[in-house]
C-alpha cells in the first residue's frame, strides 16, 4: 500500500477506532442485557429474564421515578434561570459586578462535582439548622441538578442570543409592543431552539448524575445512577445492563425526534424565502 492509500484513508481508520472505542462497550451492555445467565464474559443465549428481574427490582424502579422527576424539574429550573442569566449578559452590556456573575455562572463547568456536592450539602445544612428548610431529599437534589444545569444551559442560550438579529425585536417595538412582549412574543421564539437544546443537555445532565445525588439524598431518597452504583459496588448484576439499555433506547429516540423536529424548521425556513420569492 502506497503512502498515497494511507493518506486518503488514514482519517477513516482513525474515526473508526474512536467511534468503536465509544459505542463498542455501549453495544457489549445492550447484548449482554440478554444474557441468559449472570455472566459477564460468556453469551450463553437470548433471554429477557433480567428485562423481567428488573420489572420486580422496587428499587431500581422507584428509582427510576425519582430520577426521572428531578430530572424534569431541574432541567426546566436550571433552563428558565440560565435564560435570566444569558438574557442579562448579553442585552444588558457592561453592568457593575458582571464579571463576577459571569465568572460564578461558569464556575459549575471547572469546579469538581465532589467540591459542589460537599459545598451545597455545608449550605443546606446550615440553612436547615438556622429556618428549618430545606430538608434534605428530592428538593436539595433538584436545587444541586439546577445549579449544575444552569451553567451549561447558559452557554447554549448565550451563543444563540448573540447571533439573533435584533432588528426583529426593534421592529416589534416600533410597531407597538411593549418589552415583555417582544421577549414573549418576539425573543423565546427565535430561542426555541437553543431553549430544547439547553432543557435536554440539563435533562441529560441530572438525570446521570450521581456524585452531587450522594451528597444531597436524604434518607430513603435514592436516585436511579445510585442504585445502580451500588449494585455495581456489590458485583455484577444483569438487571443494571438491562436498565442502562433502557436509558440508552429513550435517549437515542429523544434524540432522533429531536433531531427530525429540527430538520424539518429547516426545511420549513428554506422553503418561506422560495414561497414569497415566486409571489
Amino acid at each position: 500500500m502506497s503512502m498515497e492509500w494511507w493518506r486518503q484513508h488514514l482519517g477513516k481508520f482513525w474515526l473508526g477506532a474512536v467511534y468503536a472505542f465509544f459505542y463498542l462497550p455501549l453495544a457489549f451492555l445492550v447484548v449482554f442485557s440478554f444474557n441468559s445467565t449472570r455472566q459477564d464474559s460468556v453469551f450463553t443465549g437470548f433471554s429477557l429474564r433480567w428485562y423481567q428481574a428488573l420489572l420486580k427490582d422496587n428499587r431500581l424502579v422507584e428509582g427510576f421515578s425519582l430520577s426521572l422527576q428531578v430530572a424534569l424539574m431541574s432541567a426546566t429550573l436550571g433552563t428558565v434561570l440560565a435564560t435570566m442569566a444569558a438574557f442579562a449578559l448579553v442585552r444588558f452590556g457592561k453592568f457593575r459586578g458582571r464579571t463576577l456573575f459571569n465568572a460564578m455562572l461558569s464556575s459549575p463547568l471547572v469546579m469538581p462535582e465532589v467540591i459542589i456536592g460537599m459545598s451545597l450539602l455545608l449550605l443546606f445544612v446550615g440553612m436547615e439548622r438556622v429556618l428549618g428548610w430545606p430538608e434534605r431529599g428530592t428538593l436539595t437534589i433538584v436545587l444541586g441538578h439546577a445549579l449544575m444545569g444552569m451553567a451549561y444551559a447558559s452557554i447554549v442560550i448565550q451563543s444563540r442570543l448573540k447571533e439573533m438579529d435584533r432588528s426583529i425585536e426593534e421592529a416589534a417595538l416600533d410597531l407597538g409592543c411593549r418589552p415583555f412582549q417582544v421577549f414573549f412574543l418576539v425573543t423565546l421564539p427565535n430561542m426555541s431552539q437553543a431553549l430544547v437544546a439547553a432543557w435536554l443537555l440539563t435533562f441529560t445532565l441530572s438525570f446521570d448524575d450521581v456524585v452531587v445525588s450522594e451528597f444531597l439524598a436524604g434518607p430513603g431518597v435514592t436516585t436511579l445512577p445510585q442504585v445502580i452504583f451500588n449494585y455495581a459496588r456489590r458485583g455484577v448484576n444483569p438487571s443494571i445492563y438491562a436498565a442502562a439499555s433502557l436509558l440508552m433506547l429513550v435517549v437515542t429516540l429523544a434524540v432522533i425526534i429531536y433531531g427530525i423536529q429540527i430538520a424539518r424548521q429547516a426545511r420549513q425556513s428554506q422553503s418561506l424565502p422560495r414561497e414569497s420569492s415566486s409571489h
